[in-house]
């Protein structure tokens, strides 16, 4: 073919395949615009779309974005912490649920004050610099309990999710409430705040439903609209379907998005990718779905969750690592994605019983944030390449995504090349394996289309390599401040225009071959001259007339770099370029941190060290604000204007003077040896967390079992009263029966089912002598046992007392099947005697947490506690009453079946001002010990569940700020023995990872009330 044949046959072939979208650098649509449903007038102006982007004050922006939970991390100090961590990856947005089920644990109480307040929230992302997506529910999902349901929806007899008038009536509070607050958040008031999702994941219905419910999802719209949201909507429709797209009539949001999880949640095997599994038809997808809409995934994998007996999160981290992300994320890239929300970025924590029974104390997610907030994971770094990438790179928003090719860019069999071409500002070439899953290494050339003609790469010899699971973005006729990359197949990390001269940095993988062009820099009015300041490794070949030079060189540890006139370009391997950072200066106005420009603002460039947080110029001062965690050298590229002094992390360091201009210094990094107190050698206190079933208790303040009738829709009761912990008003933690009957012979039988949730235990005594447990397994959500009760007396009174273990209520996906109410406690029992006659059961008395509904600690929610003795009592707060409790140890635990709960003052004196130092504790996960479940207590959160005989978590991760590494803390472990012989804690420990010197601001102590007597309490 000629020169410019390939481009002009490419463009014909495009303007078919997206319905003739108009290509180009300004869209041939209107922007879409908010408009007031009655009046039509536009609500706001400055977030408004078309079909490639959102614009953000006028200008356009791909939304790159995480996922964070705040109610995940209950330490509101620390928000900023992972906003920076995010924004050092490229991001410009976090995306976050808010649990319901949290703020309302009283059907008519709204609470969202303490640790459950969103503003330091908000107040985080605006001093980050980050936008924010608002995802509210009702209904979240989000592996919490309940899906964010709270649980006294379990008495809704309408079907959840639907426009049942006694389901809408019961979010009205909360909408009201929660959407307000998300409102004064928006950017229109000055906040961070640009989209908000009303529902979540509403994409099919079951069980004979009217969906889509048009009037339901138009009622969760007004719902926001009245509470003053004037940002535009965005769904997440579960995949691509078209539930609530724009133009579908009542209950349609402006701008369509849908989620993507494409190799699912088998952390048991994190290598095995599914055959077929690539989403390759996105495009065409959103084009037949939304085409006026930007195409938005607003969950993509980003992890993935880990159920009860699963592999543990470091599998799931393996199995959505940086090779998923090089493959997958690129591959939504060449889908033309521009509102992109990876799910999660950093998981947290499920503390205080907030998760759902698919998941355990973790949610780490295998996120590319640590749940312990480092940022060591290569997914991490891997990720801040694409981040810096997009971040540089505004031509692509306006391109125009082709059909994955084969034979027409390369005649490499088994390389598949997709494009994304414009009229300007560059083209893109996203290229993967045709086998997407490969683990085997392609050599391949292509054949790439540029203003100066087709050619044929690499022009001067050799072949690229496409390695195993690895995708690339080859570019062409990409400008990089005032010049031209002809093209690359090298990847850009970054690019900047400074004052004196633009830098470049390319990199590639390590032994990989490279070739780029660049317009010569003086225009071919010379011979180019090429001053090599690093390396001799780039070999440079000019074209006739010296308009184009092609530099070729290959990717290792020996960095080259070269300098054309004012172009200065840096070449690395990968590895080394994940160590460069582009932290932003600040700019002016009430929100500086958003930076001088949303697209591509000033910044210079570090290399080196574990985290760079911001950095900014204070008069003469270049002020640099970093986290190490080992000894390194830091490199700053593009100095600013007047300045001549470096100060990092508040000190003034010499620096040296590189040939470009460029500082390097050595910053004093003392990391000090960490000593954590040795819990078994701390001062422990025992107490009998099961009173109940010992001669003379007295459960006259226990509530009465007597509702002849539930008001669950889901579950027909099958006892004389409900046993149902929600009709009661108890919804989270463990549950506590009482049942008294007489016996009618001397051996009975007792036929018991209960239902906890996955994973979840319960046990039985009659009096004070053990029947037996159902221990659990990792897919038991009831069970069915049967129990011998002998040795009775005939006309005695007895009591049962029966523990159901709950891991949380069923989430509400399937929309129409009510899975939200599956109800936890006693779903059935029999008693018969040795005659086969049933034998009646009479009272029952039901408690969970103290005061049910009318939780005593709202500081800590409505999930924290259960129903245990100690809980009821608040012993597992600080400072308990010490003379309540004898001598005793977790380490040498009970001999019988029951529930002991343990305490200990635990004092730290930690460098926390200085240094991030992650802790956890951690149980010895022996397997020759008797099967038992431990409750940890760390100042009053419940901060995990460990379960002996199913995990697999064995260690559970704390923050500063609920541990005050400055004083004293007081720790509480709960251990139910589930075997007659009893059981013990064989090991606990407190482990600190390494620690590392922090930039990051003070955290402070979340101090939640401390012990004091609780009325009523029983």
């Amino acid at each position: 073919m000629k020169p410019g044949t390939l481009l002009s046959a490419v463009f014909a072939l495009l303007l078919t395949s997206s319905n003739s979208l108009s290509i180009g650098a300004h869209g041939g649509r209107p922007r879409g615009i908010v408009l007031d449903s009655s009046e039509g007038e536009p609500l706001q102006n400055i977030v408004t779309w078309d079909e490639y982007s959102l614009f953000v004050y006028g200008e356009r922006v791909m939304i790159f974005s995480g996922e964070v939970h705040p109610f995940r991390l209950p330490v509101p100090s620390l928000y900023l912490d992972l906003f920076q961590k995010i924004k050092a990856l490229g991001f410009n947005t976090v995306s976050f649920y808010v649990d319901w089920a949290l703020l309302e644990g009283k059907p008519g109480k709204f609470r969202a004050d303490g640790i459950f307040d969103l503003e330091p929230f908000f107040d985080a992302a605006t001093k980050a610099g980050i936008y924010l997506l608002a995802r509210p529910g009702p209904y979240i999902n989000a592996e919490v309990s309940g899906g964010g349901f709270p649980g006294w929806l379990q008495r809704i007899r309408g079907i959840l999710r639907t426009d049942a008038p006694d389901y809408l009536n019961a979010t009205d509070n909360y909408m009201a409430h929660i959407a307000s607050i998300i409102a004064r958040a928006q950017i229109t008031n000055g906040g961070p705040v640009i989209l908000y999702q009303p529902e979540n994941e509403y994409s099919s219905g079951h069980g004979g439903i009217v969906f889509p419910n048009k009037p339901y999802f138009q009622y969760v719209i007004d719902q926001a609209r009245n509470a003053g949201i004037i940002v535009p909507l965005i769904n997440n429709d579960a995949f691509p379907g078209g539930t609530s797209a724009p133009g579908t009539g009542l209950g349609s949001v402006d701008i369509y998005g849908h989620d993507g999880y494409p190799v699912g949640f088998d952390c048991a095997h994190p290598y095995a990718w599914p055959e077929n599994g690539l989403p390759t038809t996105y495009h065409q997808q959103h084009l037949n779905i939304s085409p006026n809409t930007p195409f938005s995934l607003v969950e993509f994998q980003g992890g993935s969750f880990d159920p009860f007996g699963g592999w543990g999160f470091e599998q799931c981290s393996t199995l959505v690592n940086h090779e998923f992300e090089r493959v997958f994320y690129k591959n939504n890239m060449a889908a033309g994605v521009t509102i992109f929300n990876l799910y999660m970025i950093f998981g947290g924590t499920n503390w205080g019983n907030l998760g759902h029974p698919g998941g355990y104390t973790s949610y780490d997610y295998g996120a590319s944030i640590r749940e312990d907030r480092t940022v060591d994971r290569e997914k991490y770094a891997e990720l801040k390449l694409q981040g810096q990438f997009m971040k540089v790179s505004p031509g692509y928003i306006t391109t125009t995504p082709g059909n994955a090719t084969q034979g027409i860019y390369s005649d490499s069999e088994g390389i598949v090349i997709t494009p994304l071409l414009a009229q300007e500002n560059g083209h893109f070439f996203v290229v993967r394996h045709a086998n997407y899953s490969s683990t085997e290494s392609a050599s391949y050339t292509v054949k790439l289309p540029t203003s100066a003609g087709e050619f044929t790469i690499p022009q001067q010899g050799g072949s690229l390599t496409l390695n195993g699971r690895d995708s690339k973005f080859h570019v062409t006729d990409y400008p990089v401040g005032n010049h031209t990359l002809l093209y690359s197949t090298a990847e850009i990390f970054t690019w900047k225009q400074f004052t004196n001269k633009t830098v470049l940095v390319l990199y590639g993988g390590a032994g990989e071959l490279h070739e780029f062009a660049v317009e010569n820099p003086f225009g071919g009015t010379k011979a180019a001259k090429v001053n090599r300041i690093e390396g001799n490794g780039v070999t440079v070949h000019t074209t006739e007339n010296d308009l184009i030079l092609v530099l070729q060189w290959t990717a290792s540890g020996d960095r080259q770099v070269i300098q054309l006139g004012d172009l200065v370009i840096f070449m690395v391997d990968r590895n080394s370029a994940y160590n460069y950072w582009v932290p932003t200066l600040p700019g002016s106005g009430s929100q500086p941190a958003y930076g001088t420009s949303l697209m591509n603002p000033a910044a210079v460039i570090v290399n080196g060290g574990y985290l760079v947080r911001s950095v900014a110029v204070e008069g003469s001062s270049l002020s640099l604000r970093a986290d190490f965690n080992v000894t390194t050298p830091l490199e700053i590229i593009g100095i600013p204007q007047g300045v001549s002094k470096l100060v990092v992390n508040g000190e003034e360091l010499d620096y040296a003077v590189s040939e470009l201009g460029d500082w390097t210094v050595n910053p004093a990094i003392e990391l000090p040896a960490i000593q954590v107190p040795d819990l078994s050698t701390l001062t422990w206190y025992q107490l009998d967390s099961l009173p109940e079933i010992h001669h003379g208790y007295d459960d006259s303040n226990w509530p009465v079992a007597n509702h002849r009738t539930s008001r669950n829709s889901v579950a027909p009761l099958k006892t004389p009263v409900s046993l149902y912990g929600s009709d009661y008003g108890f919804h989270t933690g463990t549950l506590l029966f009482r049942g008294q009957f007489t016996a009618q012979t001397s051996q009975q039988q007792l036929y018991l089912t209960t239902q906890g949730g996955f994973a979840y235990a319960s046990s039985v005594w009659l009096n004070d002598r053990f029947v037996g447990s159902f221990n659990g397994f990792d897919a038991a959500a009831n069970s069915s046992s049967s129990y011998k009760l002998d040795g009775l007396v005939r006309g005695r009174r007895y009591v049962l007392t029966v523990i159901v273990d709950t891991t949380g209520l069923s989430e509400n996906w399937d929309l129409g099947l009510d899975g939200m109410k599956a109800p936890r406690g006693i779903i059935d029992y029999t008693l018969l005697s040795a005659k086969g006659a049933p034998v009646p059961v009479s009272p029952w008395k039901i408690t969970g947490n103290l005061g049910g509904e009318d939780y005593q600690d709202a500081f800590r929610g409505p999930l924290n506690e259960g129903g245990l003795f100690f809980e009821r009592q608040g012993y597992h707060l600080p400072s308990p009453p010490l003379h309540a409790f004898g001598p005793g140890s977790p380490y040498e635990g009970i001999a019988h079946a029951g529930v002991a709960f343990y305490v200990a003052r635990l004092p730290l004196d930690l460098p926390s001002g200085t240094h991030d130092i992650p802790l956890s504790f951690a149980f010895d996960n022996a397997t020759s010990t008797a099967p038992y479940r431990a409750l940890l207590y760390v100042n009053g959160f419940q901060y995990g569940k460990y379960v002996s005989n199913i995990g697999p978590q064995t260690e559970f991760p704390v923050p500063e700020g609920i541990l005050n590494y400055s004083g004293d803390n007081w720790i509480g472990v709960a251990l139910w023995a589930l075997d007659r012989h009893g059981a013990k804690v064989p090991g606990l420990e407190l482990r600190s990872r390494s620690p590392i010197l922090t930039s990051r601001e003070k955290v402070q102590l979340v101090e939640g009330p401390a012990f004091s007597e609780r009325r009523g309490a029983y």
